[in-house]
């Protein structure tokens, strides 16, 4: 289980990672902004990490894979973002699909950064490619999910009519990771605490089934400023993560 900073806007990255550790997670999803980003001294954050107990489980960048326009841009994106992540640690970078422009050939010039660094590029069921079925074929031809794969938003699949027994079934072993979150509806996507909204959690456990990777609450704060601190948000998904492990394991 990780806490994603973009719950912690307020916090330090080291005090986001005590709070993370005190809930019972074993990793923090940084997202890149403010203290974090690609020239930061990566060795204070990673000691920060460190002396909490817990690792860094994403990077959480905000490159658009399918952005409109030219392909180096993006590219230089997606290479100074697989670098940090190599630097700090993390084992993949989360980011958006963001518009229609064929994604194959950014990604495949980023290949070898990413084997090389041993990165994993985390494309999220988000925007233009909300469904595992539209964002695994942004992913899927390359043939190498250790590399290239995606990140499953509990809400966005939903709210757009897959469930989560077919989100799960679309992704197959392009799954990496998965982001438990809950809204008051499929129009009013306000983030309430896991368990309190609408999306259908318990529904995702069953589709997750014995599948072991990293599960983050991201608690999305910036974006709704009347939001609460995410100490109950956190406790909520500490405690849906919980049933979920004992149920993968039974």
């Amino acid at each position: 289980m990780a806490l994603s900073t973009l719950g912690t806007p307020d916090l330090s990255l080291a005090e986001a990672a005590r709070l993370a550790a005190g809930a019972g997670c074993a990793g923090l999803e940084i997202r890149v902004h403010g203290e974090v980003h690609v020239g930061m001294d990566h060795r204070a954050a990673r000691q920060a990490l460190a002396r909490a107990g817990v690792e860094a489980a994403c990077l959480a960048g905000y490159a658009k894979v399918c952005a409109p326009g030219e392909d180096e841009p993006v590219v230089e994106e997606l290479r100074a973002l697989i670098g940090l992540a190599s630097r700090l640690g993390a084992p993949g970078v989360r980011v958006f699909p963001g518009g229609d422009a064929p994604a194959g050939p950014r990604i495949a010039a980023v290949l070898p950064e990413l084997r090389a660094a041993g990165v994993r590029l985390l494309v999220e069921t988000h925007d233009t490619h909300p469904t595992g079925a539209a964002a695994v074929r942004l992913v899927e031809s390359f043939e190498e999910p250790d590399r290239v794969a995606v990140l499953w938003d509990a809400l966005h699949p939903w709210r757009h009519g897959e469930s989560p027994a077919q989100t799960r079934a679309a992704l197959g072993p392009y799954l990496a990771y998965f982001q438990v979150k809950d809204a008051v509806g499929v129009t009013d996507t306000t983030p309430v605490p896991p368990g309190e909204g609408a999306v259908p959690l318990d529904e995702c456990a069953a589709a997750l089934g014995d599948w072991t990777g990293w599960v983050s609450l991201e608690w999305e704060r910036p974006w709704y400023p009347g939001l609460g601190p995410v100490d109950a948000a956190l406790r909520a998904a500490v405690g849906w993560f919980q049933q979920y492990a004992h149920r993968s394991s039974a």
